[in-house]
């Protein structure tokens, strides 16, 4: 299962939008730096209204969800790239993730200490990436200099990583992302070997108050985060408020909607954030529904039907024969598979078919 790293200096929000997106008490929120040493990792349903409109035409009681990880690591403070605060630990938690979810603070309380002393979300964001890029600028210097003696020899796997490695360096060296670099999908498998902490697909978590929730958009940090990352970093950012969301947590369904629509808003913002992360690891998501169930898989985008069957089961995918497909939104509109089949909208797909999102499946095998 991929892992998303919840991340961001510490006393932003981190610990507890943790408890609230894996609806637990694990991580300590506590009003101090450093509150969270050891990373919290917890299993996270995929919340996607699409199962339950299936639910209905499929006429069951059991609705199961996508899921992934997410794990919440230590704030960070400038230094960390050269160990101060929990830097190294911090690093390593980082970089054993997928993707990063770096929460900002917008908001003013004088009640919750700021590790810098003043809000400033904009400037926090270059504090976290700027110890990213001098700690992946120090990994591809190393790296080079391992790889140098066997590229002088003509060992074609280290010219070829050096060759990534440098363009790499003078980016990293100039500030910029990882991320931003240029690469083939041929350099792109080379560089997933480096593990570069900047490389990583990133959202924004815009932690807002409870009451500013409603009025988020005319927020000014979250614009300035909003500018700021569309701009410098082509990063999706998103609203939320750490300490709603933790109060969500003991309510029913019911009664949290209940809860949100009092505060002026229809949906929580960590739906949007999952929803969010799941897309930024490349996850795409098909149904199987029938009277038994309706379940959501977890593909990559890009997968074919077979590699889509596998994730049922090994047998599937090595005994694929075919795959009965119809669009979401064609059998919603028809309201079941044989209007869809008479509609010429239920197809057979075979082997390199590309399973598109929401597709619902049927396989057929043989082993």
């Amino acid at each position: 299962m991929l892992k998303a790293g919840i991340v961001g200096l510490p006393n932003v929000g981190k610990s507890t939008l943790f408890n609230a997106v894996t609806r637990t008490r694990k991580a300590e929120a506590a009003n101090y730096p450093f509150c969270t040493i050891d990373p919290n990792v917890g299993v996270v349903t995929v919340p996607d209204e699409r199962m339950y409109v299936l639910q209905k035409i499929a006429k069951t009681n059991v609705v199961i969800p996508a899921a992934i990880e997410f794990v919440d690591i230590a704030g960070l403070v400038k230094g960390a790239s050269a160990g101060e605060g929990l830097g190294n630990k911090f690093l390593t938690h980082i970089r054993e993730v997928d993707a990063i979810v770096q929460v900002v603070r917008c908001f003013e309380d004088a009640d919750i200490h700021h590790v810098t002393g003043t809000v400033d979300p904009v400037r926090d964001i270059e504090i976290i990436n700027t110890e990213l890029v001098l700690a992946d600028l120090e990994s591809v210097k190393k790296r080079r200099e391992k790889v140098a003696k066997d590229a002088k020899r003509g060992d074609k796997v280290a010219i070829a990583e050096d060759a990534v490695l440098a363009k790499f360096e003078p980016v990293l060296d100039s500030g910029k992302l990882a991320l931003s670099v240029q690469l083939t999908p041929e350099e792109r498998v080379i560089s997933r070997t480096f593990w570069l902490l900047t490389d990583k697909p990133t959202i924004f978590a815009c932690n807002v108050k409870e009451s500013d929730l409603a009025t988020a958009e005319t927020n000014a940090y979250v614009q300035k985060v909003r500018d700021y990352t569309k701009t410098h970093l082509a990063c999706e950012a998103v609203v939320i408020s750490a300490q709603i969301e933790s109060d969500l947590t003991d309510l029913t369904p019911e009664e949290a909607k209940a809860f949100l629509k009092e505060l002026g808003v229809d949906e929580s913002g960590v739906g949007a954030l999952i929803r969010g992360t799941y897309h930024l690891l490349g996850l795409r998501t098909y149904f199987t529904a029938g009277e038994k169930e309706v379940r959501a898989w977890t593909i990559h985008a890009g997968d074919t039907a077979p590699q889509a069957a596998g994730v049922i089961h090994s047998d599937f995918e090595r005994g694929f024969i075919k795959a009965e497909t119809v669009a979401y939104d064609d059998l919603v509109k028809l309201g079941s598979v044989a209007s869809a089949r008479e509609k010429g909208l239920y197809r057979m797909e075979g082997k390199d078919y590309v399973v598109k999102d929401g597709d619902v499946l049927l396989f057929k095998f043989n082993v």
